[in-house]
């Protein structure tokens, strides 16, 4: 049982810049106390983060995955991670976790990169879908608002790069956003991907 919510979780994540994975950890150990779970953050750095947003990506890598397999289809990806400086673009962590993301963006064909992203108009469908198949379904109407939210955390879970669960969790538990503000973090600079493209030959729909 955990002594926080959904939206303690929340609050957290928009006063602090923290990724959700880490927003949680934060509170599970200061036991819900949100001034604690910030302290904790920023011990980690990790709060930091969210004042660097708006400071510029002028650098950068390629990180690159492609995969070739008998009778398996062929895929390439090149994902561009954003940087501040040089130095941290050229680092080897930097590009291994360009690398990494690269390779997730194989198996996980996400289709955003964030939820910003996500055109307006395709959210408002999806919840319109969700929303009828819970009254088709005889859901109570009361509740539906609070099923559509759900399902639609789930449809960016699916969905938006940032949102899905890093598919090497041996190597990190958490998101691919948690990974990305993880390396903000450690590298104290605004970090972020800026493009993705994923081609394939012989995948099929």
């Amino acid at each position: 049982m955990t002594d926080f919510t959904a939206k303690d979780v929340q609050a957290l994540r928009k006063a602090t810049g923290a990724g959700m994975m880490d927003a949680k950890r934060a509170l599970t150990e200061s036991a819900g106390d949100m001034d604690r779970a910030s302290e904790i953050l920023r011990e980690q750095g990790i709060a930091d983060a969210a004042k660097r947003t708006n400071r510029a990506q002028t650098e950068g890598a390629i990180g690159s995955y492609l995969h070739r397999q008998a009778g398996r289809p062929v895929i390439g990806v090149m994902v561009s991670l954003g940087s501040e400086t040089d130095f941290v673009a050229k680092s080897d962590e930097f590009q291994k976790v360009a690398n990494n993301i690269a390779m997730h963006v194989a198996a996980a064909r996400p289709q955003w990169i964030t939820r910003d992203d996500v055109p307006e108009t395709v959210i408002e469908e999806e919840k319109r879908l969700i929303a009828a198949q819970a009254a088709n379904e005889g859901k109570p109407e009361h509740i539906i608002d609070k099923i559509v939210d759900g399902k639609l955390v789930s449809f960016f879970a699916d969905n938006v790069l940032y949102d899905q669960v890093f598919i090497k969790s041996e190597q990190f538990d958490g998101t691919v956003g948690d990974l990305v503000s993880q390396l903000a973090a450690t590298m104290g600079e605004n970090i972020g991907v800026v493009e993705v493209s994923r081609v394939a030959v012989g995948e099929g729909g």
